[in-house]
């Protein structure tokens, strides 16, 4: 038996094949497409102001080239594509005449019944029906006919076909053949069919189809896998190269402050990307020079410390050298006076902020609160541009070094913005107007941007857990913070309405606001709890005119041990809110914003007092300190409470049905005492708990009069310690 090939030159398999192929690249990438863009930094506002710092088109510059690099403008490229050669192999399935391959039937071809058919000739006048069609279609006796596309071979062929039909109903062998092989001429070469049209590999082109399977199949796509997997395990989960992440392992130390750790970034290999070549020490000399050099309000330009200055002198020549000397001109705002200096220093600050990210990260693993606490001011002098322990004024829009020494005069202590806006509107700008300091016009572009800066303020955070009274060991314990966004320089701030400072739980039977489904829960207009979805609220994008991208700040929250300097909880981040902070004319809203942190309570019972850590990671001086206590209670007392709690609702007026309910929770709770504290004397005992009797409770007057106020079900008690706003 041979075997041969046969092609879809009339296109009936081939449009299907890549139609299918297409659609499964094509479909995906265009969903991709209309996905929202999750990226909140190009979603949130900017604040208001028209400011230009003296390089704001280099940083323009990079920040339009980031942006560009996101873009979905190659994948939108791809699919324009894809669909296009889908709308083109649908026209041509929509187009193609189907072609029916039809089995050899001899009776088909003599134009005769079949078989079991009522009306079925026999033998006898099969022969006789044929020798009419032999002498009606013999090639001696017929013509072609141009009108009926017929020519004299295919109606030789047809002729063929007759005599094989006759023959496979009346010749034995011929019979046989027919009904074993299902064809008159025994068994049929076995057809291989190819799903392309014969012209691809015609005339020498099937040499071109090979290569283009050996480079999708044997080049492209272990390339692409490759790229992919290699890419991953090259790069931590903060993004940076693992190389990277190492060198940063090495450098920590527990005892370092926010200058080591800028020191330490400079470990990373992502600046070989931007320092590669020959701009790799050229100009450090220069930059060293610079940064050096004596500063208006710190021994240094740069403002570095004099072990800081060291640390980079103990560098060798190279990348790494270069790169730290440029992150000190950065953050010291030093001025280059070199186009390509000038841009390598803006493009390498958010490669340090990333950098900072895995140093973070390493070390919350150790977690000793100082390198934490470092990691965080790295990264809000990193996105403003200012040097270790220098003053947050510098944060504002034409405060450099020497205005905000002015401002500060011989005090001891920097002033914070907020201590700055706080002044009289005569004494601030007594102080901030003048020869050598600010002029009018930029005194009021200051204090614009200033009144525009999200500052968080918190007003009250406890400890609690949904739906108890009181927090027992291993529970799940939530931290609520309770504060409002109150700019800097905020006048006539209205008082803190004590309702909004509760956390109202759930209903019961609320089982979308219980499972997370609703994440915010407030008091009807009945006083009940009522779930509402919760919005989602971004802060404005950051005033940061150096840091070469738009960037939305982020909030951290965390609890430490003072006595052991260890961190107790790790940092929860909030980079939204659920309510307005600005309203339509960019006014503060003093809405009371809520954040929650979950985690597990300690495993026995006690007062726990920690410092709760609030940190912003974008601005300087806006983070909030402040010590909260966290009170466990035994699990025998907790269940104790419920119990007595249960036992005094008021029951009169209730349905039957309520009345059910309260005696099952009664017993509930009774039993679960009974079990914490049968297990407890067992453990001290080492005997079994003896078995509890059956009791009776007492309805009297007396606790029929007994009752809590309906809040106490809304809102949960806790153990808080809080800071007043002001």
């Amino acid at each position: 038996m041979s075997s041969d090939y046969s092609y879809d030159n009339e296109a009936q398999f081939f449009p299907f094949f890549i139609l299918t192929l297409s659609g499964l690249v094509t479909l995906p990438l265009t969903y991709s497409l209309f996905l929202p863009n999750s990226d909140a930094d190009n979603k949130a506002t900017a604040i208001k102001t028209d400011y230009k710092q003296k390089h704001a088109d280099v940083v323009d510059a990079l920040r339009a080239r980031q942006k560009r690099s996101q873009r979905r403008i190659k994948r939108a490229i791809v699919a324009i594509a894809g669909w296009a050669l889908m709308g083109a192999m649908a026209y041509l399935i929509m187009t193609t005449q189907p072609v029916v391959n039809k089995i050899w039937n001899p009776y088909d071809i003599l134009g005769i019944s079949e078989p079991w058919h009522l009306q079925s000739l026999t033998e006898k006048q099969i022969k006789s029906h044929y020798k009419k069609l032999s002498v009606k279609f013999h090639p001696d006796k017929v013509r072609p006919d141009p009108a009926k596309n017929e020519t004299l071979e295919s109606l030789n062929d047809y002729y063929v076909e007759l005599t094989k039909a006759y023959q496979a109903l009346t010749d034995e062998d011929v019979r046989n053949n027919y009904i074993q092989f299902g064809h008159p001429d025994g068994k049929q070469s076995f057809s291989i069919g190819i799903a392309l049209p014969q012209w691809i590999i015609s005339d020498g082109n099937g040499k071109y189809l090979v290569l283009l399977y050996t480079g999708l199949l044997g080049i492209l796509l272990p390339y692409l896998v490759g790229s992919w997997w290699y890419g991953t395990i090259r790069r931590s989960k903060e993004g940076v190269l693992m190389e990277s992440a190492n060198n940063l392992f090495r450098q920590y130390d527990e005892n370092m402050d926010e200058g080591g750790i800028i020191s330490a970034l400079s470990a990373g290999k992502e600046y070989d990307q931007v320092l590669k070549g020959d701009s790799a020490e050229s100009g450090l000399s220069k930059i060293e020079s610079r940064i050096t050099a004596a500063g208006d309000a710190s021994p240094f330009a740069a403002g570095f410390a004099v072990k800081d200055k060291q640390k980079l002198e103990d560098l060798d020549n190279g990348v790494r050298r270069k790169a730290l000397a440029l992150l000190w001109a950065y953050l010291g705002r030093v001025e280059l006076d070199d186009a390509a200096l000038t841009k390598a220093m803006y493009e390498i600050v958010p490669i340090a902020r990333t950098l900072n990210q895995s140093f973070a990260a390493i070390a919350l693993a150790y977690g000793n609160i100082g390198p934490i606490a470092g990691s965080f001011l790295a990264n809000q002098h990193l996105i403003q541009a200012m040097p270790p322990k220098a003053s947050p004024l510098l944060q504002l829009p034409h405060f450099t070094p020497k205005v905000a020494l002015e401002v500060e005069g011989d005090s001891k202590t920097h002033m914070t913005v907020q201590q700055f806006m706080d002044l009289p509107d005569a004494q601030r700008r007594a102080l901030a107007v003048g020869k050598d300091r600010l002029t009018e016009e930029q005194y009021k572009t200051t204090v614009a941007v200033a009144k525009q800066l999200p500052f968080f303020r918190v007003a009250k955070a406890f400890f609690k857990v949904t739906g108890e009274r009181c927090i027992i060991p291993s529970s799940l314990v939530s931290l609520v913070i309770k504060g409002r966004f109150i700019p800097p320089g905020t006048e006539k701030v209205p008082a803190v309405n004590e309702l909004d400072l509760e956390d109202v739980d759930p209903a019961e039977d609320d089982l979308e606001a219980l499972m997370g489904r609703k994440k915010k829960t407030i008091k009807g207009p009945d006083g009940k709890p009522v779930s509402v979805e919760e919005q989602t609220v971004l802060p404005p994008q950051v005033f940061a005119p150096h840091y070469a991208r738009t960037h939305t700040p982020k909030w951290y929250a965390f609890l430490s041990d003072s006595k052991q300097g260890k961190l107790a909880v790790p940092p929860f981040i909030f980079d939204s809110f659920d309510q307005p902070i600005f309203d339509a004319d960019g006014k503060p809203t003093f809405a009371m914003q809520t954040l929650k942190a979950q985690f597990a309570a300690p495993p026995q019972a006690g007062h726990y007092t920690f410092v709760m850590h609030v940190v912003c990671d974008s601005y300087v001086g806006f983070d909030t300190k402040m010590e909260v206590t966290l009170v466990v209670e035994e699990a025998s007392k907790a269940a104790q409470m419920e119990a007595e709690d249960e036992i005094s609702e008021p029951e009169e007026g209730k349905s039957p049905r309520s009345q059910m309910n309260i005696e099952s929770r009664r017993q509930r709770a009774n039993n679960r005492a009974d079990s914490i504290a049968g297990q407890m004397q067992a453990m001290k005992t080492g005997e079994a708990p003896p078995r509890r009797r059956k009791q009776q409770v007492d309805e009297e007057d007396s606790d029929d009069e007994s009752g809590t106020d309906d809040d106490a079900n809304d809102t949960s008690d806790t153990n808080t310690d809080t800071e007043d706003e002001s």
